[in-house]
C-alpha cells in the first residue's frame, strides 16, 4: 500500500491500511472494557460507549500525540463510584465537566511538565501494575453469575473458553511470523468469531455484558442546583479525576514516546483531555483518559498516527447506531486473549533480569508501586507514594555526600571547604563536621563547592557559627551564591543569623 500524508499531521507519512486496521482492532478491544466499567459503576452501559467514541475522537484529533488511544478508562470511573451512589447520575455528569476545566487550566498553565519528576523505577512498578491489573480484569470473564455470586466455569464451558483464548493467543504470536500485512489481533477476533459463528458454539459473548445498540450521544446539560453547596460537593471527585486522569494520561504519552522515539506534547494532551470530559459531561459520557492498554494495542498493529484514533471512535459510534447485532456476537475469549497478550506486552520482563544489578532502593520502588496499583487499582496514587517514597530516597543518600576538607594555612586560620548540599536533611552531619572547641580563633567556612538550600540548613548555619561565638572565636563564610545570601538575609526576621561585618558578631561574609 502506497504511504500517504496524515491529514492531521502534515511532518509524518503514515500508512493508511496500517492505520484503518488499527483503528479497527482497537474499537474491538475499548467496546467490552468500557461497558464493563460502565457497569461496575452503576451507569448505563452506553455511557462506556459514548465515552470511547467523545474521548477517543476529540484527543485523536487534536491530543498531544499520534498513537495514543483514548476512552473510557477504569481509572477515571472508579473516582465517581461514590459520587454515583451518593448523589446519582446528574452529578457525576457535572463532575465529569468540571474535572474537564481544571484539566484543560492545567494545560493552559503549562503543568504538565511536572510529569518529569516521576522517576523511571515508578514508570516501572506502575507499568508493571497495570499489566497485572490487565491480566487478573480478564480472569473475570472466566466466571459466571451464580447463587451465590459468581462462580468459576467447570466442565465443557471452562474448556470451550480456554481453548478460544489459547486459539487467540497463538494467532498473536504466530501471524507476525507470517505476515505483517494486517494485524494480528484483528485477525484473531475475526478467526474466533467466524469459528463460533460457523460451528454454533456455546460461549460467552459481548451480548452477555451489555447491549451496545443506541442512538447518537444526545445532548444534555447536568439537572444540578447552581449553588456554591453542589460545587463543594462535586469538587472534590472532579479534582481526583482529573489528577487520575492526567497522570495516567502523561505516564502513557511518555511510554509512546519511548516505544516511538519521538516526542509529545504533554501540555496540549491535558487540554485535549479536558476538552473531551467536558462534552463527556453535557453529552452523557461517563468521562475518560488515554487507555494504555489499548494504546499499546494499538502501537503493536502498527499505527503511529492520528487516523488509528480517529478510525476506533467512528467505529464505536457506528456500532452503536448500526452494527450492534454482529459486534455483540463477537465471543469474549477473542477479547480476552487479546487483552491477555496486551498485558504480557505492557509488562517490564527487563525489570526481572535486571534487578540483581539494580540499587536496592530502586527494586523496592518498582515492587511498592506496583502492588499500590494492584492493591488499589489507584494509578495516581500509586505514582504520587512513589514519587514521594523516592524523594525520601534521594534526600537521606543526598544527606551522605556532604563532606569537609580541612586544613589550616600558614596565618593559622582554619579552613573548612564544604562539599555537596547543606539541607535538611543532612544539618546534622554538617554541625558534626567542626572541631569548636579546638579550633584557632579564625575560621572560614568555604561554601564554593555547597548551597544553603532552606531554613534548615539556615538554623544549622546559625547553631555553628553561636558556637564559635561564645567561645569568642571569627567565622568567615566565603563564596556564597547571591541565592544563599538572599535566603539567609531574609530569614533574619525569623531567627537569629550571624550574617554582619560587625566585630560583635563575630562573623564575616566574603563573597570573594
Amino acid at each position: 500500500m502506497k504511504k500517504v500524508f496524515n491529514l492531521f499531521d502534515l511532518s509524518q507519512k503514515v500508512n493508511f491500511k496500517t492505520e484503518v486496521l488499527a483503528g479497527l482492532t482497537v474499537a474491538m478491544t475499548m467496546i467490552p472494557e468500557s461497558l464493563s466499567f460502565a457497569i461496575l459503576a452503576g451507569f448505563p452501559p452506553l455511557m462506556g460507549l459514548y465515552a470511547a467514541f467523545i474521548a477517543g475522537l476529540v484527543t485523536a484529533i487534536f491530543g498531544g500525540r499520534p498513537g495514543m488511544i483514548s476512552g473510557g478508562a477504569g481509572a477515571t470511573v472508579i473516582v465517581l463510584i461514590a459520587l454515583m451512589k451518593s448523589n446519582g447520575l446528574e452529578y457525576v455528569l457535572a463532575a465529569v465537566a468540571l474535572a474537564g476545566v481544571i484539566q484543560i487550566l492545567i494545560g493552559a498553565f503549562k503543568l504538565g511538565k511536572f510529569i518529569r519528576l516521576v522517576p523511571h523505577p515508578v514508570m516501572f512498578g506502575f507499568v508493571n501494575g497495570l499489566a497485572i491489573i490487565i491480566f487478573m480484569s480478564q480472569l473475570d470473564q472466566f466466571q459466571t453469575p451464580g447463587d451465590g455470586g459468581m462462580a468459576w466455569l467447570t466442565g465443557t464451558p471452562m474448556l470451550i473458553m480456554a481453548g478460544l483464548v489459547a486459539l487467540t493467543i497463538v494467532i498473536v504470536v504466530l501471524l507476525p511470523k507470517i505476515t505483517k500485512a494486517v494485524p494480528s489481533s484483528l485477525v484473531a477476533i475475526i478467526v474466533v468469531f467466524l469459528l463460533v459463528y460457523f460451528l454454533k458454539i456455546d460461549t460467552k459473548t459481548v451480548k452477555d455484558i451489555a447491549s451496545v445498540s443506541g442512538g447518537f450521544p444526545p445532548f444534555h446539560i447536568p439537572d444540578i442546583p447552581i449553588t456554591w453547596e453542589a460545587l463543594i460537593l462535586i469538587a472534590p471527585y472532579s479534582m481526583i479525576m482529573a489528577a487520575v486522569g492526567l497522570t495516567e494520561g502523561l505516564l502513557t504519552l511518555n511510554l509512546v514516546d519511548e516505544i516511538t522515539e519521538t516526542k509529545g506534547e504533554g501540555n496540549k494532551e491535558c487540554i485535549a483531555q479536558g476538552s473531551s470530559n467536558i462534552l463527556n459531561g453535557f453529552f452523557f459520557g461517563m468521562g475518560g483518559c488515554p487507555m494504555i492498554a489499548q494504546t499499546l494495542v494499538n502501537l503493536s498493529a502498527g499505527s503511529r498516527a492520528r487516523l488509528s484514533g480517529i478510525i476506533a471512535s467512528l467505529t464505536i459510534l457506528a456500532i452503536v447506531l448500526f452494527g450492534a447485532p454482529i459486534i455483540e456476537e463477537v465471543p469474549m475469549a477473542a477479547l480476552v486473549g487479546v487483552m491477555i497478550m496486551v498485558a504480557v506486552g505492557t509488562f517490564e520482563w527487563a525489570t526481572l533480569r535486571i534487578f540483581n544489578k539494580m540499587p536496592k532502593n530502586d527494586v523496592f520502588l518498582v515492587i511498592i508501586v506496583a502492588a499500590i496499583t494492584v492493591i488499589l487499582h489507584n494509578l495516581a496514587l500509586a505514582v504520587l507514594i512513589g514519587v514521594v517514597i523516592s524523594a525520601l530516597f534521594f534526600a537521606w543518600e543526598s544527606a551522605k555526600r556532604i563532606r569537609a576538607k580541612k586544613y589550616v594555612d600558614e596565618d593559622g586560620v582554619k579552613h573548612y571547604e564544604i562539599y555537596g548540599p547543606l539541607f535538611f536533611a543532612s544539618t546534622t552531619v554538617f554541625t558534626e563536621k567542626f572541631d569548636v572547641a579546638n579550633d584557632p580563633s579564625e575560621v572560614i567556612i568555604d561554601f564554593r563547592e555547597s548551597r544553603i538550600s532552606d531554613m534548615s540548613a539556615i538554623e544549622a548555619l546559625n547553631v555553628v557559627t553561636n558556637r564559635y561565638h561564645k567561645l569568642g572565636k571569627k567565622v568567615h563564610l566565603r563564596h556564597l551564591s547571591k541565592d544563599c545570601i538572599v535566603l539567609l538575609k531574609n530569614a533574619e526576621a525569623i531567627i537569629h543569623v550571624n550574617i554582619m561585618d560587625d566585630p560583635t558578631y563575630k562573623l564575616a561574609v566574603d563573597k570573594s
